[in-house]
């Protein structure tokens, strides 16, 4: 819920209008740390991945926290000078955010879990990310007070006050299974992990299915998440009202995370991943138009939200299930670049697409295609493999015994 995955995305949306009126910015200028912060953290994933590959996930996820909280809160530091440097501090602040970062998202946690269960999986990574539904639940509401109260330096600070009181909690509570409480299903006979190498991945056409299909997910998904808010004022709907609408956004994406768990330990994940990849192009047909009612937007939202809580349950998931645990980090880390990367493009080009006709219409008739296309490419994947081999050098995990 706290970590560099959610908090980002929930509140730079709310920052539009502060930023415009206090500097005079364009959408595209206000928007464009998203993309910073989500190219950097996406370039550096496949490393914290290997990270934690070598090193645990605890110490990784643990000291990435601490520093994420920390630099969050300093993009309240910005300075109020009117100038264009102070564009360059502002973003200044945001790469120091992509850097430090994304070792407190999935690409750290998921690997404790994937190394924790193995029946029931799908559900248990669904509980994990809940804690990105609970962000969308939680975050924008109390943003939007802050910002409204205090204004919106203040709501950095406070906002980076989460990953701080999360760190607490986990520092004490989280650590990764003995190899005697490993699932016996992701180990060999000798209790060695399996799984393919990153090279071998690389080679897997499945491996790049996956990747195009997160590609096209997110690339259509973050635009209309972060301008959400733009979007639904510009029919009439107000900013207190469009952070509810972001509330119910996140409580599809908890639902999502659950059902879509619950499935995919249930059925083969394209019979899963297909339909539920679809509802967003019915929210982008929804948000189509001049006007909007409150029940449509808040199902519009409910829906993205869905879809959005499945990809994400299905990246953790397809990696262990297609390509095993012995290299999962690096393996994760990779196919969340392209999560990373066109999450971080999306909001840009919506917000270009606005800049320059004044509507968000053209760009959500282009990612309804994207939308089914995205989903549709699941269901070339094939059954998973029944077996894999043997991991080369695996790093002891530390005896550790729980707080």
């Amino acid at each position: 819920m706290c970590g560099a995955s959610p908090i980002p995305f929930n509140v730079i949306g709310f920052t539009a209008d502060p930023l415009r009126a206090e500097f005079g910015w364009s959408q595209t200028e206000i928007l464009l740390p998203i993309t910073i912060f989500g190219v950097i953290a996406s370039l550096l994933a496949p490393v914290f991945g290997w990270m934690a590959d070598r090193f645990g996930v605890r110490p990784v996820a643990l000291w990435s926290l601490f520093a994420f909280g920390l630099a969050f809160a300093a993009i309240s530091l910005t300075p109020t000078a009117d100038e264009r440097s102070t564009l360059y501090i502002y973003y200044a602040f945001w790469i120091v955010v992509g850097v430090v970062g994304i070792g407190s998202t999935p690409v750290t946690w998921s690997r404790a879990i994937n190394l924790w269960f193995f029946k029931n999986r799908g559900l248990a990574l669904g509980i994990l990310l809940m804690g990105t539904s609970l962000a969308a639940i939680i975050v924008p509401r109390f943003a939007v007070f802050v910002i409204e109260t205090y204004g919106w330096r203040s709501m950095f600070a406070a906002v980076g006050m989460f990953p701080l009181i999360a760190l607490a909690i986990v520092f004490f509570l989280f650590r990764e299974p003995t190899v005697e409480e490993r699932p016996k299903a992701i180990e060999s006979d000798s209790g060695k992990l399996t799984g393919v190498s990153l090279g071998t991945a690389l080679m897997d056409y499945r491996f790049w299915l996956i990747w195009l299909s997160i590609a096209a997910i997110a690339g259509a998904f973050g635009g209309a998440f972060i301008n959400m808010p733009t979007i639904l004022g510009l029919r009439g709907v107000e900013a207190s009202t469009a952070a509810s609408v972001m509330g119910i956004l996140g409580i599809g994406i908890f639902a999502g995370r659950l059902i879509t768990g619950a499935l995919l330990d249930r059925f083969w994940q394209g019979f899963v991943a297909f339909p539920l990849l679809c509802l967003p192009a019915l929210s982008a047909w929804l948000l189509l138009g001049d006007t909007i009612t409150f029940p449509i937007a808040a199902l519009a939202g409910f829906l993205l939200g869905f879809a959005a809580g499945a990809e994400s349950d299905l990246i953790a998931y397809l990696t262990g299930r297609y390509f095993g645990m012995a290299n999962y980090g690096k393996i994760y880390g990779m196919l969340y670049m392209p999560f990373g990367l066109f999450s971080a493009a999306s909001p840009v080009i919506y917000a270009q697409v606005f800049d320059r006709t004044g509507s968000y219409d053209p760009i959500l008739e282009i990612a309804i295609f994207v939308f089914v296309g995205g989903g549709a490419l699941l269901l070339l994947l094939g059954r998973y493999p029944d077996e894999f081999p043997e991991a080369e050098d695996e790093i002891p995990v530390p005896e550790m015994e729980p707080a």
